[in-house]
């Protein structure tokens, strides 16, 4: 009887989720505020009956009674946070609070799944950082003086970085972390309001070069700690907000040919470097070793198909780090490929969110802010996905909000609630030019 309800249930699991999805862009055309409201009242219920079921099935397969415990802190969570914001924040985008939801609800089912006591740490990060994120956009809606605090940004992350390739020990083949916390994962933040607030007034040539400085320095100091991943992600922002600064696509061109020529110094200058295009190029050729990992990941992308071999039917332990670097082949064997395509749609959903956002905002700070932001997020997923589908060579980052790791999601949410204070800037603006015409 539970292998017959656990077959059913990936089924109902996916298609809530592609009805979820559906509802993402749906929502976009949308008018109506009454049918908006609607939509997003359908999407909760949606993240609910998803939830209930997949943690019904772990509970079967496993009769451990934390799951049972976990499922009720969870949903305790999910209300807290949603009533919360619908009381402090009533010009706050719930499609964005939705999607968070949505993710961190994967999140915590593969997690679960996985290993209950991982998923409970998840789960208390994730609440004590958005028991912080809930202010975040009144200061982001008051502190005027952030614009002005240019400097300051890049020197916290310059520091900090340095600090940790100083300091840190080498885990997986590279200076990550201090104490068990990922400064990089903040310093994206501070690295985006550094740019955003030199190019805030144009980006003539002076500023370019200092811009050019500082984001080398981090750059070059992320790939001297061999966390490439990090390094991917802000050397993408960085060229986005040159170009968006600027408009030039001179300086577009001449940062990819930097990029690119850098690629290949780095080829050559470090062998960590050259072993993952090495198992990237052929993984079968060397799966004893550097090609284990992602070899594994294919097998449990293949395995599980286009609907998936349903929760606790898999294998997806067998993949080293799965529980960070490569949760979406976990995703992909048990829950299937067409659950794994809705949730990077939703993922997508969640970057033109925060691009439509940008563009509807007025001020050059706020503006820069968001697009860099939604570049980081968009970079991260990217080299996630394509990391764990051998689309591109491995990088050792996780996946937003899905993956386990305390600082990435900690500083997701900060990010997101930060792109929450813009939203909640663009409605003031469009409030205050209705008045005036």
């Amino acid at each position: 009887m539970i292998n017959v309800i656990v077959e059913l249930s990936k089924y109902v699991i996916l298609t809530l989720m592609v009805i979820y999805t559906f509802h993402c862009f749906y929502l976009v055309k949308q008018q109506s505020e009454e049918e908006r409201n609607e939509s997003l009242r359908q999407q909760l219920m949606l993240i609910f009956f998803m939830d209930f079921t997949a943690f019904l099935v772990i509970y079967l397969k496993t009769g451990k009674f934390q799951v049972v415990l976990f499922y009720v802190e969870m949903m305790a969570f999910f209300a807290g946070i949603q009533i919360l914001y619908r009381i402090f924040y009533k010009k706050a985008s719930i499609l964005l609070l939705n999607n968070m939801c949505m993710l961190l609800s994967v999140g915590f089912i593969m997690l679960c799944r996985l290993d209950v006591s991982t998923a409970t740490r998840q789960l208390v990060i994730v609440a004590g950082v958005n028991v912080v994120a809930l202010i975040v956009p009144v200061l982001i809606r008051k502190m005027k003086f952030l614009k002005d605090l240019t400097w300051v940004y890049a020197g916290i992350g310059i520091v900090l970085l340095a600090a940790v390739f100083v300091l840190a020990k080498t885990s997986y083949g590279a200076k990550l972390s201090l104490m068990g916390i990922q400064p990089s994962e903040a310093i994206k933040i501070t690295f985006v309001f550094f740019m955003a607030a030199l190019l805030r007034k144009g980006a003539d040539f002076s500023k370019v070069v200092q811009t050019t400085v500082v984001a080398g320095l981090h750059v070059g100091i992320l790939v001297l700690s061999r966390d490439l991943g990090s390094a991917v992600i802000f050397f993408a922002a960085y060229l986005v907000m040159i170009y968006v600064a600027s408009r030039n696509v001179g300086y577009l061109a001449l940062g990819l040919a930097g990029g690119s020529a850098g690629a290949v110094v780095a080829y050559h200058l470090f062998g960590h470097v050259r072993q993952r295009v090495t198992a990237w190029k052929d993984p079968m050729a060397v799966y004893q070793n550097e090609g284990y990992q992602i070899v594994q990941s294919l097998f449990a992308i293949g395995t599980g198909g286009w609907f998936g071999m349903g929760l606790c039917q898999g294998s997806p332990e067998k993949i080293p780090v799965v529980k960070n670097d490569f949760i979406f082949s976990a995703i992909c064997e048990e829950l299937g490929g067409i659950f794994a395509i809705c949730l990077i749609l939703v993922c997508m959903s969640f970057f033109l969110m925060i691009v439509n956002i940008a563009l509807k905002i007025k001020k050059p700070f706020y503006k820069l802010i968001a697009l860099g932001l939604g570049t980081e997020y968009a970079f991260q997923v990217f080299l996630t996905i394509g990391g764990a589908t051998k689309f591109i060579p491995m990088t050792g980052v996780t996946l937003p909000l899905v993956s386990y790791g305390g600082s990435s999601v900690a500083c997701t949410v900060l990010m997101l609630a930060i792109i929450q204070g813009l939203y909640i800037l663009r409605q003031d603006e469009g409030e205050i030019n209705a008045s005036k015409s």
